[in-house]
C-alpha cells in the first residue's frame, strides 16, 4: 500500500517476512492502557491479536458476574414472598414475568450494534455496562424497599391506594432488574472478546462461569438465613432491607473492580482534524504507524487530502450506514446472518428453554410432587407447612446447581481437549436431559438432590460454549480475510453476543406463555420436569447434526 507524503505515518524500519503476517512486537507499542487493535473496524489491522492478560485482570473482570448472580439468587429467593406481601392478584403474575423478556428479545440486539458503534472515550462496552448496572441496583432498590417506602409515604391514606402503589413499584422493580440483569451479558461477554486474545477469551469465559455460580450459591445460602431475628434485622427492618444492602453492595463494589480490570481503547478520534477510518488494507508494510493510526483513523496534514488510494465511497457509505442503524435494518442483518450463527442461536434457544422449564418451576415441583404438599391449603395447615418445607429443599437444591456449575467451569478446561466443543456441548444437553428425565420418574428427595449437580453441568455449557463457538466463528473469518487479502465483515462482536444472548429471552417468552398452560392442561407440575428433559435430548441431536464446530 502507497500513502501520500502528506500523510502523517512512519514507514516501518525493517520489512514484514512472509511467513508471519502478524507486526513484531518491536513494530508495534502496547500502551499502559492495555490497546486492542482488535477493535478497528477492518483490514489486516484487526487480526493483530491483543497482549496476553494475567489470571488476576481476567479475574478481576469477571467478578461482575459473582455479582450479578448473587443479585439473581436474591431475586429467586425473595421475589414471590414480596409480591405477595404486596396483594400482587394472581392474574399479573404471568404479565410480570413476560414483560422484561419480551423487551429484552426485540431491544437487546438493537444495544448489542449500538455498542459496537460507541464512540465514548471510555469504550465501546463499558458504557452500556455501566448504565445496565445502575438500572440493576434501582430495580432491586423499588422491589426489595418498594413497599417500606409506600407504607412511609402513604402513612395516613386508605388502604387501597397504598396497595395499588406498592404493586405498581414492586412490578416496576422486577421489570427493571430483569430487563437489566439479562441485558448486561450480552455487553460485558462482548467487553471480553474486544480486549481478550483468543486464549484469553476461552479462559475468561471459564472464569465467568465459575464466578457465575459461585455467585449463586452465595446468594441462595444468604438468602436461606433468617435474617428478621438477627441484629442486622432489627437495624434495617426486615430481612429484605438486609438482603438489598448485601446485594446492592456486592454487586457495585465488583462492577467497579470490573471496569478496571482491562482498559478499551475508545473508537473516537482525539481531535476534529479530518480524517478517514482503514477500511482497507491490500499491503502488509506501514506497520510501524500503528501508534499513529489509532482509534481507526490516520491523522491528515493536508485539508485537501480527502480519501486514500484503497477506500471506496461504497465503504465509506457502509460506515455511515452502520453509524445509523436502525432497528429494521438490524432485523434485517439477523435474518441474513450466516446459517452457522443462526443454528448456533436455535441450539442455545432450546438449551434455554429446557433449562429454564425446569428452574423455574423446581422448588414448586419439590414441594408439589417430592413432598406432597399444597400450596393452596391454608397456611396454618400441615400441608401447606410440609410445601413450604419442600420449596426450601428446593432451595438447597439450587444452590447445589450453583456450586456444580462453578466446579464444572473448572472441568471443562480439563476435558476440551479430549472431547472438543463439540463434546462439551453435547454432554452438557444429554446429562440435563437423562438428570431431569429421571427426577420425573422416580420423585425421592434424596435422588432428586443428587441429580441437581446435573442442572450445573447445564447451566455452565450454557453461559460458556455458545460464546466460545461465536469467538471461534470471528477468528475464522478473520483469517479467511487475511488470506484473500479483504477487509473483515463489518458485523460486530456485539451484535452477534447480543443475538445470541437474546435467545435467552424468547426462551423465557415460551417458557412463561406455554408451561403454565401444560400444567393446567396435564394437571401436574410433574409435566414441567418431562418437558424439560425433552427439550434437553432434541438439544442433543441438534447440537450434534446442525451446529458447526470449527477444526
Amino acid at each position: 500500500m502507497t500513502l501520500s507524503k502528506d500523510v502523517e505515518v512512519e514507514q516501518p524500519t525493517a520489512g514484514i517476512g512472509s511467513v508471519s503476517l502478524y507486526p513484531s512486537t518491536k513494530d508495534m507499542e502496547y500502551t499502559g492502557s492495555g490497546s486492542s487493535l482488535e477493535q478497528m473496524d477492518g483490514g489486516v489491522f484487526q487480526l493483530v491479536e491483543p497482549p496476553r492478560r494475567s489470571t488476576g485482570r481476567l479475574i478481576m473482570h469477571s467478578m461482575v458476574m459473582f455479582g450479578r448472580e448473587f443479585c439473581y439468587a436474591v431475586e429467586a429467593a425473595f421475589v414471590t414472598p414480596v409480591l405477595l406481601s404486596v396483594g400482587l392478584p394472581r392474574s399479573l403474575y404471568s404479565f410480570v414475568w413476560l414483560i422484561s423478556p419480551i423487551l429484552g428479545f426485540v431491544l437487546q440486539p438493537v444495544v448489542g450494534s449500538a455498542s459496537d458503534h460507541c464512540h465514548s472515550r471510555w469504550g465501546r462496552r463499558r458504557p452500556y455496562i455501566l448504565a445496565l448496572g445502575i438500572l440493576m441496583v434501582l430495580g432491586m432498590t423499588l422491589y426489595l424497599n418498594g413497599d417500606t417506602v409506600i407504607s412511609a409515604i402513604f402513612k395516613d391514606s386508605g388502604g387501597v391506594e397504598k396497595r395499588i402503589w406498592a404493586i405498581v413499584i414492586t412490578m416496576l422493580g422486577v421489570v427493571a432488574f430483569d430487563f437489566a440483569a439479562d441485558f448486561i451479558d450480552g455487553p460485558i461477554k462482548a467487553y471480553l472478546f474486544d480486549v481478550c486474545s483468543h486464549q484469553d477469551k476461552e479462559r475468561g469465559l471459564h472464569y465467568h462461569a465459575l464466578l457465575t455460580g459461585l455467585g449463586g450459591a452465595l446468594g441462595y445460602l444468604t438468602g436461606a438465613i433468617d435474617w428478621g431475628s438477627t441484629i442486622l434485622g432489627r437495624l434495617m427492618g426486615s430481612e429484605f432491607q438486609v438482603m438489598y444492602f448485601f446485594a446492592a453492595s456486592c454487586f457495585m463494589v465488583l462492577l467497579v473492580v470490573h471496569f478496571f480490570s482491562i482498559p478499551e481503547v475508545p473508537l473516537v478520534e482525539d481531535d476534529k482534524s479530518e480524517s478517514k477510518p482503514l477500511m482497507a488494507h491490500n499491503g502488509l508494510g506501514a506497520y510501524g504507524s500503528i501508534d499513529k493510526a489509532q482509534n481507526r483513523s490516520l491523522k491528515m496534514a493536508d485539508p485537501k487530502l480527502t480519501s486514500l488510494p484503497h477506500i471506496d465511497d461504497d465503504e465509506e457509505e457502509d460506515t455511515k450506514v452502520q453509524k445509523r442503524m436502525t432497528l429494521k435494518s438490524l432485523i434485517r442483518a439477523l435474518l441474513t446472518m450466516p446459517s452457522h450463527y443462526r443454528y448456533l442461536c436455535i441450539s442455545h434457544l432450546i438449551g434455554w428453554t429446557a433449562f429454564l422449564s425446569n428452574m423455574l418451576f423446581f422448588t414448586d415441583y419439590m414441594g408439589q410432587i417430592v413432598y406432597h404438599g399444597n400450596p393452596y391449603a391454608p397456611h396454618n395447615s400441615t400441608a401447606y407447612l410440609i410445601y413450604e418445607r419442600g420449596v426450601e429443599v428446593g432451595c438447597w437444591g439450587m444452590c447445589i446447581n450453583a456450586i456444580s456449575s462453578s466446579l464444572y467451569s473448572y472441568l471443562q478446561k480439563a476435558l476440551l481437549p479430549y472431547i472438543g466443543l463439540k463434546g462439551l456441548y453435547f454432554v452438557g444437553y444429554l446429562l440435563f436431559g437423562l438428570g431431569t428425565g429421571f427426577i420425573g420418574l422416580f420423585p425421592n428427595v434424596y435422588s432428586t438432590l443428587v441429580l441437581c449437580s446435573l442442572f450445573g453441568v447445564m447451566s455452565s455449557t450454557l453461559y460458556t460454549v455458545p460464546f466460545n463457538l461465536i469467538s471461534e466463528y470471528h477468528r475464522e473469518e478473520e483469517q479467511e480475510s487475511r488470506l484473500k487479502g479483504m477487509k473483515a465483515e463489518h458485523r460486530g462482536k456485539g451484535i452477534d453476543c447480543a443475538a445470541l444472548t437474546s435467545m435467552v429471552q424468547l426462551a423465557q417468552i415460551i417458557v412463561g406463555g406455554g408451561l403454565g398452560f401444560l400444567v393446567i392442561l396435564a394437571g401436574s407440575v410433574v409435566v414441567v420436569v418431562i418437558s424439560a428433559s425433552t427439550v434437553s435430548l432434541i438439544g442433543c441431536c441438534f447440537v450434534a447434526f446442525f451446529v458447526r464446530y470449527v477444526e
